[in-house]
């Protein structure tokens, strides 16, 4: 497995500062949707370019056989998945190693706010590069 840049772990460093203060100000227990709201008005603010909902496809053996959903794109280069989940379970993994490998990304934050304290519901994911 090899590390991401320094720059890539800077952004990345960056969002996770953005949910912070929106679990800080909003706290555990609303909708994700709420959380992915709140998250858009936040990266605003700290001028951070981003895209929301972004639909990608899904090839297999270089036939398009559907789209995966994005929940943000980080300047063209970061995957944020956002839950609200009681703790994460091996597919929320499996899913961002997906998206992963669909982009040719390697890096993904997924992000859960049903947490009292945000930094227990952060998990950093990096595309292997056996996969």
């Amino acid at each position: 497995m090899r590390e991401p840049s320094e720059a890539l772990d800077q952004l990345a460093y960056e969002v996770i500062g953005a949910a912070m203060e929106v679990h800080r100000a909003l706290g555990p227990g609303y909708l994700e949707s709420v959380y992915e709201e709140a998250l858009c008005v936040e990266l605003r603010e700290r001028g951070i370019a981003f895209e929301r909902q972004l639909e990608i496809a899904i090839n297999y053996k270089g036939h398009a056989v559907g789209k995966g959903r994005l929940d943000f794109l980080i300047e063209d280069k970061l995957i944020v998945e956002l839950k609200t989940v009681d703790q994460f379970a091996p597919i929320h993994k499996a899913q961002v190693m997906s998206y992963l490998k669909a982009t040719g990304l390697e890096l993904a934050l997924l992000i859960n706010f049903k947490v009292p304290l945000l930094k227990d519901g952060l998990q950093r994911v990096i595309l292997s590069q056996r996969s």
